[in-house]
């Protein structure tokens, strides 16, 4: 012991030891069994991440393996929920009321699996969480920096859904694209994810643009080349390549791609512009990107690749029987994302239809008690979609007595609903001044008003009622009959309800409150007895509409429109 002390006094201060802290990833990815494969997208945004990871996801839950998909966005909002639909958009509600991007309604449709809160993050939420551990001291007194605070709490973000081993793959789509400023905190988290992951675990697929020059008659590489140097700088390699494209890939452009951004000639799979976004999983299997992905995670499927069901729907989807016209009235028809679930929900609808859905596109703001006639009367259906404000409001007023006057088969959603509601107390009641509370607070018949639970908020995000709520239909009604049941549950994104005041008044003239909340007493939808199908919903139906399943109240409506065409 003297000795090892005169080593301690007499050497040791020469010679500091320097210790150095090696940090480990965290216990659940050591457990975990779990791949994780991350989508970045360079060139140009809209290129179709989204129904990339979809459709890869699609593939690999047909092989038997468990899959979850996940968004994170770069914008600083912390949810989509208060963003302009011109902006980003529908927002996609999920089971759980997350406020989401219109992406999580791609992966639910595709894989007829609910996503949550935990699959969708914004850079807004990240940094919120951190600020809020920062002021909680969580992080005793340091300096909070990107790296590696905020990294971490992407990183966190990044592996939360397969902690508990529940999913074989997570996919994790990266929004915006390679270079932007906003993203560069997720592009590092995702290199650092290589290393916590370790190989076999972690796969990178890259989607490109490749554009082609009509003077030149040639598809130019370039853009991608610099796409993908912008990940090696970032210390990314991509191993695979999803090049979109108008024009087939020649062999010698796959060589140069493969060539020139590192990745194995198999790795380059051509993503052509396709009829329908449904082709798009078969495509991808056409061009292997299955076998890819499994082959370099070292992933053993569980079962055959069993399409049946999808193809099934395809062949529904393309060889209808029957075709109607339908228009759907909202104030965002400039782009049609603002609707993007309501337009999938008769996609999948009208091939369990077997009928082809002309979808006509029509702006409320340009409707009116003077045109609407001209305007609709070719329709043999009319949607009055959701919204928010009173721009546009009286024209779908207008567009709702024209369909009830004319016994065109209705189907009003949430806000939709509501000015069905306002034009039956205005023009059958004789309530001229008849209106909802959020258009004018004055009103003398707020057959529309504020729910009471909403009165004390001041804050807009993430406030509304949201989420999956139970609602007990009365037998023998549309609805019921729809349903092919009596209790369902349905996702809701409004602040304004029914006024029950009203209620014995409107259902003395006609109306019927053919779905409640069972808890509430709240009126979830409203039909009217005299008339071949007119139902208005407070809830979205929209939004649980997948391939597999569609959404029995569009198929109704798009049956009771071919029976109104058909003159039955």
């Amino acid at each position: 012991m003297p000795f090892l002390k005169a080593i301690h006094e007499n050497f040791l201060p020469l010679y500091p030891i320097r210790i150095q802290l090696i940090s480990t990833p965290p216990p659940l990815l050591m457990a975990s069994q779990t791949k994780y494969i991350f989508i970045t997208g360079g060139v140009t945004s809209s290129l179709g991440k989204g129904i990339i990871a979809a459709s890869l996801g699609k593939l690999l839950q047909s092989r038997g393996l468990s899959v979850t998909i996940q968004k994170f966005d770069p914008y600083l909002n912390i949810d989509p929920g208060t963003l302009n639909p011109y902006e980003h958009g529908e927002c996609y509600v999920t089971e759980d009321g997350a406020e989401t991007d219109l992406d999580l309604g791609h992966y639910e449709r595709f894989l007829n699996v609910e996503t949550s809160q935990s699959n969708n993050i914004t850079t807004g939420r990240i940094y919120n969480n951190v600020i809020t551990k920062e002021r909680k001291g969580e992080f005793l007194g340091k300096t909070v920096q990107v790296i590696p605070h905020i990294t971490d709490e992407i990183k966190s973000n990044f592996y939360k859904l397969g902690q508990d081993g529940k999913y074989d793959v997570v996919i994790t789509e990266i929004g915006g694209c390679v270079g932007d400023i906003e993203s560069l905190p997720f592009i590092e988290a995702v290199r650092q994810a290589r290393w916590d992951l370790g190989p076999g675990n972690f796969l990178v697929v890259h989607l490109t643009l490749i554009p082609y020059l009509k003077a030149a008659k040639e598809l130019k590489t370039k853009p991608t080349q610099h796409s993908v140097k912008q990940l090696l700088e970032a210390g990314i390699q991509p191993d695979i390549l999803v090049c979109r494209t108008e024009h087939p890939l020649p062999q010698d452009v796959k060589r140069k791609l493969a060539l020139f951004c590192n990745v194995q000639l198999d790795s380059v799979i051509e993503a052509m512009d396709a009829e329908s976004i449904y082709d798009v999983p078969l495509l991808m299997k056409k061009e292997k990107l299955d076998e890819r992905v499994l082959s370099k995670l070292n992933l053993k499927p569980k079962s055959k690749l069993d399409l049946k069901d999808w193809k099934e729907f395809l062949g529904k989807l393309k060889n209808p029987t029957a075709e109607v016209t339908i228009g759907l009235i909202g104030k965002y028809v400039s782009l049609p994302d603002a609707y993007k679930s309501i337009i999938e929900s008769f996609t999948h609808a009208s091939a369990a239809a077997e009928c082809k859905v002309k979808l006509v596109l029509l702006s409320s703001e340009e409707i009116n008690c003077d045109n609407y006639t001209s305007k609709l009367k070719s329709l043999d259906g009319i949607l009055v979609a959701p919204g928010f404000g009173e721009r546009g409001f009286e024209g779908k007023v207008a567009t709702v007595k024209y369909a009830r006057e004319n016994k065109i088969p209705f189907f009003g959603i949430c806000l939709g609903m509501q000015v069905a509601v306002i034009e039956f107390a205005r023009n059958v009641l004789g309530l001229g001044h008849a209106n909802s509370t959020e258009m004018d607070p004055a009103t003398p018949h707020p057959v529309i008003a504020l729910m009471e639970e909403q009165k004390k908020i001041d804050q807009m995000g993430g406030t509304m009622r949201l989420g999956s709520y139970a609602c007990d239909l009365k037998k023998g009604s549309k609805a019921a009959l729809a349903y092919g049941k009596t209790k369902i549950q349905e996702r809701h994104r409004h602040r304004y309800e029914f006024n029950n005041a009203y209620l014995v008044q409107l259902e003395a003239n006609g109306m019927l409150a053919s779905g409640k909340n069972p808890k509430t007493g709240l009126v979830e939808i409203i039909e009217i007895k005299n008339h071949p199908w007119f139902v208005g919903v407070q809830f979205h139906p929209e939004y649980k509409s997948t391939v597999l399943k569609p959404q029995p109240l569009f198929v109704d409506f798009i049956q009771a429109a071919l029976d109104k065409k058909n003159n039955k």
